[in-house]
């Protein structure tokens, strides 16, 4: 064989095995990624043929289930509940793609839990059917939510702090997922507030500072710190809210007042790495390790728009000063500080959020169970403690009065970041547990773009956790 021959021979011995490589890489390893691109309708008019499994509430409502049409294939019909929670459970449909708990547990509800399994019963001429998914939402509770919020934008998460389970998950305004039947996707408000939102968090942050603090070693429940208003941080004047005046103040009495320049200091002196540290272990910087799809969930963390990128705590241009008060470039989801509550009442454990908790075959039988996992421990169970004691101070005595129950003890946090001082717009917000010794649920709620001398947490976003809480502790 001359050597041009044995050139070509060797040139298509290459490409072949080019060939057979990319085929195997799209056909097998990135498989995944081809059924979930919106542009490939080919796997989603595949399953269409399949009935889809039913989706549940917690106490066993019917939210998503599949009828058959004329053509002799399946469509989604969300009932009114389904609507309820159409944020979180999603939509599927042809012309729009798939969402939410629809996406994310996709294989489960069309059958395709045991793929040999769906095999064999192919070749023996069975149907193959999907299983049923069981989700930890409630129905009572969602429901005082949305009606709570009475059609303003914002956004609640409710938590069980040692199990992770998600039992409200409200973003208004909320759309109809039987509507995108007809209709395209882009004219609903389909954008999830809880996961995708970023809001500046204002004072609910102290919390994370006080963890970072009490674990430090610097700082206890006691330390005096001055609250004299203002002072000057990174260069810059810091003051109270309303310029309100301090002496010498306890970190307890601080945290209940909403002190800002006192936690200002605080977070100076813990330092740029334990506080970055702090925020990460809260699970700041990263998506949130739900079970719901990648895209429709965003970090949390020092956001800076000009790069479009979250900024490390440890950055020397980060003012972490007004880091630790919820100010500087802070951009968080609803779900993260409900992350950030949930994690001080479960003794300073972060648990994994769920919004599933188990898939269920037709013939009733439990096929898999979601269960419970842990992040990380992200501060020690005495110093979560301590903090424990400190918030329950804000809803007893302090900016969180509005979140009491009659009866339980309530931990929390309010905070009202201000948006345009000049024409009094801001951000509220509340995050907290309960009740105190034992806690069932934590819970976070914010409000965009509220207007007016009452737009401040404690009076806006406070009584609104007050009914969620009422509702989930009976």
């Amino acid at each position: 064989m001359n050597a041009p021959i044995l050139k070509l021979f060797g040139l298509f011995l290459v490409l072949f095995a080019l060939l057979i490589g990319m085929t195997s890489y799209n056909s097998v390893i990135n498989a995944g990624a081809y059924r979930e691109n919106t542009k490939n309708s080919r796997p989603q008019i595949e399953e269409q043929r399949v009935r889809r499994g039913v989706i549940r509430a917690r106490d066993g409502t019917v939210l998503a289930r599949s009828v058959r049409d004329e053509s002799q294939l399946y469509k989604r019909r969300y009932t009114p509940e389904g609507g309820l929670f159409a944020h979180a459970i999603g939509y599927d449909f042809l012309r729009t793609g798939r969402a939410g708990v629809e996406r994310e547990r996709n294989d489960a509800l069309t059958g395709k839990r045991n793929e040999l399994a769906s095999v064999v019963d192919q070749l023996r001429g069975k149907q193959r059917v999907g299983d049923n998914v069981l989700t930890n939402l409630d129905p009572g509770a969602q429901r005082v939510a949305v009606g709570a919020l009475q059609g303003r934008k914002g956004s609640i998460v409710a938590i069980e702090p040692a199990t992770g389970k998600v039992r409200v998950m409200v973003s208004t305004p909320g759309y109809d997922p039987n509507a995108l039947d007809t209709k395209a996707a882009a004219d609903a408000p389909l954008f999830n507030r809880a996961t995708q939102s970023g809001y500046p968090p204002g004072s609910t942050f102290k919390v994370v500072t006080a963890a970072a603090a009490l674990d430090s070693g610097k700082f206890t429940p006691d330390s005096m710190v001055s609250g004299k208003s203002p002072i000057t941080v990174s260069g810059a004047p810091l003051q109270n809210f309303s310029n309100a005046q301090f002496g010498p103040i306890t970190l307890t009495d601080a945290l209940t007042n909403s002190v800002n320049v006192v936690w200002a200091q605080v977070a100076q002196q813990v330092g740029r790495e334990q506080m970055g540290e702090y925020m990460q272990r809260f699970g700041f910087f990263s998506d949130p390790p739900l079970d719901y799809p990648d895209g429709q969930m965003r970090p949390s963390g020092v956001f800076d728009a000009k790069s479009k990128r979250f900024l490390p705590a440890e950055l020397e241009g980060v003012d972490i000063g007004r880091v630790g008060i919820g100010q500087e470039r802070l951009s968080v989801t609803p779900l993260q500080m409900a992350m950030v509550a949930a994690t001080v009442a479960n003794g300073g454990v972060r648990m994994k959020p769920n919004l599933a908790d188990r898939i269920v075959d037709l013939d009733g039988r439990t096929v898999e169970r979601i269960v419970p996992e842990q992040a990380e421990r992200v501060m020690s169970a005495a110093n979560a403690r301590k903090l424990t004691v400190m918030m329950s101070n804000v809803v007893r005595e302090g900016t969180g009065v509005g979140a009491a129950l009659e009866g339980i003890e309530v931990a929390g946090k309010t905070g009202t970041a201000e948006l345009n001082i000049a024409q009094r717009i801001n951000q509220p917000w509340f995050i907290g547990f309960a009740p105190l010794d034992s806690p069932k649920v934590a819970i976070a709620v914010t409000l965009e773009n509220v207007q007016g001398p009452q737009s401040q947490g404690g009076l806006v976003a406070a009584p609104i956790a007050k009914q969620v809480l009422q509702e989930l502790l009976g």
